[in-house]
């Protein structure tokens, strides 16, 4: 038996209905980087806390090497609530101590940057004390290190410094890491091996997260199991590892060649065209269009801020600033303040109630309680506002974009000025049918805003948000409100409020089905709801809002309280949702899985991320660096949505705008003339006759070109996945042809679904 720094021999542990592990024997050499994943409940964590020795084992024992120290972060901190951040994070060291030492500082500025050393550790959020708890850890030397779900509540620049952190601690052979986490770019960045935690075993396997699942798929074959629905959802997720930029580095242990043998009839993750047809013939032409939207905050000293009630995430922040002692960040978001005049006849305007002007909120409150005890409703209230978004669509939230002129010029409107936080900055941005767009940003950016903007649930400060008649919202948030009305009930009461069966993917399947898909068993059908685990609510929530069918679905932070398995799960189900999805989540791997374009909310502005993620973190580079941020440019063309009717709305190139795949911003001569003389798009004169056979002849050539340019497009991957990673002048030839077909393949999808809107 080989003999480890620490480790388990024959150890066996079982609770009242449950076997964690039968006869186990595993440890942990000096060097380890060691990634665990497993189904939620399997023992992930208590593998670590038996290392640690806060876990006795049944039987068997656990082995430790003399003199060796053990750090772990536990999911629940160990923090004293009467202590400050000073005394509980960095535990007493004055200021000169972990300032002068460029290690310690890098990690005080990372992971505490924007808090006060002052603040009580029970005044924080559960996101800060996660943050000090791990800045506590970090700080200190240990021979092992355990991490359990370390990135929670971590935005992708702190995710993107803790990998880099992580692989630099320890010189090369020294040191040993544990990490418990559902994030697989993080496993795949940080990790050299793997243990699996599964039926009562652990598993190993060689190289990091795509070398697992190379071998998991490989281990299946051979045993012939019969999970079948799980070996399946395996060789997807190695498809898109394999199909992905990931699967062309230099990972010595990922082996693209034998991956390409195993995935070779899988079909790709998803037919982005045919869901834009489907999506567009659900929801038409125009789903949600953000319109010269500014957004400001006012913040009143001694009233609870709008940025506190839409997005907690910005009132931290600004109200980090004005405490004393705050440490400075790594990494400072760009904060813009401004000013705007706004002309209203009624200070119940719900531009300056969500802006947080103090005698609005009055106001307001005051008409509310009056409307109450009346027996009726305010119309403007916040929560009334949530009910209707989520049921109805075809409303213009805020004024037309010349309305405060107009009012202006009356001798009943007033002029309100609203200054403060400025999170968006005259931006433009059109969502179309199909679009799948994922957005990411610093804590405190204001990507809660920008969602509540988008579903109408807040109205922009200046311009406004235009919403289609068809668009029905549902909305999967990071917190689980909706599900703890319904606890009292059973999963079975609940599903059968719902119609008896559905589509997906060309099949007709029940709730019940849907169900047995997201990871519960049948005989969970008599659970109540609030009996159910924190991942099993979170899939609950899915699984309701998925019943509800929606044409247009948001999700904050999707992956919360979800295990690798279930993401995957959960990312197959969206492959084949046919409608507009947008995706907050400081998951890079699963935002680039499930959408197709990427945008960044950052200074104000929706910037468009062609290189995915990656060119978010360049731009923070940039600003560290002392660069600042690129030009903002007026958009960028795509394909899907309705470029004529996209044209005709943006009336300047100098606004800041990003379309995305929802269409050309170009404006053309066309569409100029429509906006000038005031006649819609939809007014335009259908083909008839000669004009509707050629354009109908030309709709199916496009769509047999489109055929064989995915064809070139996966016969191009497939050559760069197998070609040598050294050869860069090869690969380099091989992309540019895989650019030209895209921007070929993106042309003609444009010119199919103009096409395609003249035909109906």
């Amino acid at each position: 038996m080989p003999t480890y720094d620490i480790g388990l021999e024959h150890v066996s542990l079982a609770f009242a209905t449950k076997t964690i592990f039968t006869d186990v024997t595993q440890g942990v050499f000096e060097g380890d980087r060691i990634g665990i994943v497993g189904k939620n409940g399997d023992g992930k964590s208590t593998l670590l806390h038996l290392f640690r020795g806060t876990q006795e084992p049944d039987s068997g024992r656990v082995t430790k090497r003399g003199g060796l120290t053990f750090g772990m972060l536990d999911q629940r901190d160990p923090l004293d609530d009467d202590a400050t951040i000073r005394e509980a994070a960095l535990e007493g060291r004055a200021d000169y101590e972990w300032a002068s030492d460029n290690t310690s500082r890098e990690i005080v500025e990372a992971l505490l940057g924007g808090m006060s050393l002052d603040a009580k550790v029970g005044s924080l959020s559960g996101g800060q004390r996660r943050r000090a708890d791990l800045a506590r850890l970090l700080l200190k030397d240990w021979d092992i290190l355990a991490l359990d779900e370390p990135t929670n509540h971590l935005d992708v620049v702190t995710i993107h410094w803790l990998a880099e952190h992580l692989k630099n601690r320890w010189s090369k052979g020294q040191g040993a890491l544990l990490l418990v986490t559902h994030d697989r770019w993080f496993l795949d960045e940080v990790c050299e091996s793997m243990w699996e935690v599964h039926d009562g075993v652990i598993e190993p396997f060689e190289g990091g997260y795509s070398a697992y699942m190379l071998q998991r798929v490989e281990r299946d074959r051979q045993a012939d199991v019969r999970e079948t629905k799980r070996r399946n959802l395996a060789r997807k997720e190695l498809a898109w590892l394999s199909r992905g930029a990931r699967a062309r580095s230099t990972k010595q242990k990922f082996h693209v060649k034998a991956a390409r043998e195993l995935i070779a009839d899988v079909p790709p993750m998803r037919n982005t065209l045919e869901l834009k047809q489907m999506a567009t013939s659900r929801l038409g032409k125009q789903v949600v269009d953000l319109i010269d939207v500014t957004q400001i905050f006012e913040h009143a000293q001694g009233m609870v801020s709008a940025a506190a009630r839409i997005d907690p995430d910005v009132a931290a922040l600004a109200d980090s600033a004005s405490r004393v002692d705050v440490v400075n960040a790594m990494y400072a978001e760009p904060q813009l303040h401004g000013s705007v005049e706004v002309a209203v006849t009624d200070m119940t305007d719900p531009r300056l109630v969500d802006a947080g002007v103090p005698e609005a909120v009055a106001a307001a409150e005051e008409a509310r309680r009056k409307a109450e005890a009346e027996g009726g409703i305010d119309p403007q209230s916040a929560d009334d506002r949530e009910v209707r978004r989520m049921n109805t669509g075809g409303e213009t939230i805020g004024g037309p974009a010349n309305d405060d002129a107009d009012l202006g010029s009356t001798s009943a409107a007033r002029k309100i000025t609203v200054s403060g936080r400025e999170i968006l900055d005259d931006v433009t941005w059109l969502i179309g049918p199909g679009d799948r767009f994922g957005i990411v940003g610093a804590n405190g950016a204001g990507k809660s805003t920008l969602l509540k903007l988008i579903d109408g649930t807040l109205t922009p400060t200046v311009g406004h948000v235009n919403i289609g008649k068809t668009v029905k919202f549902a909305v999967l948030s990071q917190r689980l409100d909706e599900l703890e009305k319904l606890g009292m009930y059973k999963i079975k009461e609940v599903l059968s409020r719902y119609k008896p069966s559905y589509i997906v993917d060309g099949k007709e399947v029940t709730p019940g089905q849907l169900m047995e898909r997201l990871g519960f068993e049948s005989a969970q059908l008599m659970t109540p709801i609030a009996d159910l685990s924190g991942g099993q609510k979170r899939r609950m929530q899915l699984l309701l809002i998925l019943l509800d069918e929606p044409n247009v679905l948001i999700m904050d932070e999707p992956g919360n309280d979800l295990d690798t398995d279930m993401l995957a799960v959960m990312e197959d189900l969206l492959d084949t949702w046919p409608g507009t999805l947008i995706v907050v989540s400081h998951d890079r791997y699963l935002l680039e899985r499930v959408t197709d374009q990427q945008f960044a909310l950052i200074g104000g502005k929706v910037r468009h991320l062609p290189g995915g993620v990656q060119d978010y973190l360049d731009m923070v580079e940039d600003i560290k660096n002392g660069k600042g941020l690129p030009e903002d440019k007026a958009g960028f063309a795509g394909t899907g949505g309705s470029s004529s009717r996209r044209g005709a709305q943006n009336k300047t190139q100098n606004k800041t705008s990003v379309a995305g795949a929802a269409g050309s911003l170009a404006q053309t001569a066309s569409s100029a003339a429509s906006a000038s003389d005031g006649t819609p798009d939809s007014a335009e004169p259908k083909l008839t006759g000669k004009a509707f056979h050629e354009a109908s002849k030309r709709v199916k050539a496009i769509e047999r070109k489109l055929a064989k340019l995915e064809d070139q497009k996966t016969d191009l991957e497939q050559q760069m996945a197998a070609h040598d990673p050294a050869d860069y002048e090869g690969l380099n030839k091989l992309n540019e042809q895989l650019t030209a077909v895209n921007a070929e393949s993106d042309d003609l999808e444009a010119e199919w679904l103009e096409l395609s809107e003249q035909l109906e």
